[in-house]
């Protein structure tokens, strides 16, 4: 997928995940599954050992990522995941670790 922000069901994912998720593939687990959903965005860590999930697409394939990220098959482990969405901006394209 390359710029989802046209679609009617497409909505924008800010997580804040929390654990131990740095230094562990992490970010490369999430931009794998986020790449297998057809999502948009990126993975970076935070100064404070949080990684930051932000991710658009089909609502339906977001919130899947969401499910990924708050089940026990991450790398390290996962304290919380803190989401919030809002509408896709234009012009994201890829998926990337930052």
């Amino acid at each position: 997928m390359t710029d989802d922000a046209d679609s009617a069901d497409a909505i924008r994912l800010t997580a804040y995940v929390h654990g131990h998720v740095q230094g562990v593939g992490f970010r490369w687990w999430t931009r794998s599954r986020a790449l297998e959903l057809g999502l948009v965005g990126y993975a970076a860590n935070q100064p404070d050992g949080r990684v930051r999930v932000v991710a658009q697409g089909p609502a339906e394939a977001v919130r899947a990522l969401v499910a990924l990220l708050r089940s026990d098959t991450t790398p390290g482990h996962v304290d919380l995941v803190v989401d919030s969405y809002d509408a896709p901006r234009a012009g994201v394209t890829g998926f990337v670790e930052k």
